[in-house]
């Protein structure tokens, strides 16, 4: 039995995961006459015993296999349909991976229930603020997104997850060139568009920010392209657009003297005087959002379709004109 007739009807994909990790999981596929039909079962890599295989379960056992081959992470570190507590109430996580240290305390939490961004993300917010967990993961096997959990209120991109070896740390302090946003440019790894990325940051901070949602991302996405362009130049050059571990007013002092740049390289898009005006928590929730995102010199339509959303919800389109500055 293959992987995509069990997914055919559901909401789940399998552009995430290797040839070789769906080879492996149709090979271990057993099936069951149920009630006069074929159903599909898998010998669970963490519970070990069978389970049977729905379009949830085979995306979650494929991610397990990530887990483990590619991150590292034994199975004795892991939980699936982990219990959260919510008062009276509970729900199970899909899988929790415990801290190496305090073996009883989640440190990456992944949901896969929910095959859509918007209500994945908010289960997942929910768990991890839950749990404490740091970390958390979605996917539908299609789409992916790695969050690092700040405070309850507020949830940053990042790049990826640590491997078992690594630190959280390493993962947020790691220079970039352009070489490597090339080569991880979150619009092609995570297989996403640049307006999904902000409706994800209008739910996440920009909806109650008290700004021009239109004027603020246009500044930053003005900055970005010029950062982009800098390292471009100059290949050995650190991209700026990013929290390398800032405090979030060192990260505003950063970026609006990048901003600041970028007005006198292409000039008359914006007063001299104008200023980032989004707060420095804000504006570090929107930095992580955009920064692993390859913009100059990418597909048009990508920059296209986002700023075609924005005029249309502002009705401010004197500056789409500008949105791919030439240089």
């Amino acid at each position: 039995m293959i992987l995509s007739d069990i997914l055919k009807d559901s909401n789940y994909k399998l552009t995430q995961f290797s040839a070789e990790k769906v080879k492996f999981l149709e090979e271990n596929i057993t099936v069951r006459e149920t009630r006069g039909k074929d159903t599909p079962y898998i010998n669970c890599l963490v519970r070990k015993k069978e389970i049977k295989l729905t379009p949830e379960e085979a995306v979650r056992q494929l991610y397990v296999m990530v887990l483990i081959q590619d991150f590292g992470y034994p199975t004795d570190r892991m939980e699936l349909e982990y219990a959260v507590s919510f008062g009276r109430e509970k729900k199970r996580a899909d899988i929790v991976i415990f801290d190496r240290d305090r073996t009883t305390s989640p440190y990456i939490m992944v949901e896969l229930k929910k095959p859509k961004l918007k209500d994945g993300k908010e289960q997942l917010k929910s768990y991890c603020n839950a749990t404490g967990a740091p970390i958390g993961i979605w996917s539908n096997g299609d789409s992916i997104s790695f969050y690092h959990r700040k405070d309850p209120n507020y949830f940053e991109d990042i790049p990826s997850i640590p491997r078992e070896d690594q630190k959280l740390s390493e993962i947020l302090s790691e220079r970039w060139t352009i070489e490597d946003l090339i080569e991880k440019d979150k619009l092609v790894s995570e297989r996403k568009s640049l307006k999904d990325l902000i409706l994800e940051m209008e739910d996440e901070v920009l909806a109650n920010a008290g700004v021009d949602v239109f004027e603020e991302l246009f500044k930053l996405i003005f900055t970005k392209l010029f950062d982009e362009m800098e390292s471009g130049r100059n290949r050995s050059r650190h991209l700026e657009f990013r929290n390398y571990g800032d405090t979030e007013s060192e990260l505003k002092t950063k970026i609006q003297r990048l901003f600041d740049q970028s007005k006198k390289k292409w000039e008359g898009v914006f007063t001299d005087d104008a200023k980032i005006m989004l707060t420095p928590s804000h504006l570090s929730v929107c930095v992580s959002s955009l920064q692993d995102v390859k913009l100059f010199n990418s597909n048009l339509d990508v920059v296209d379709e986002a700023f075609e959303y924005l005029i249309n919800k502002s009705s401010k389109g004197e500056k789409g004109q500008y949105f791919t500055p030439r240089y």
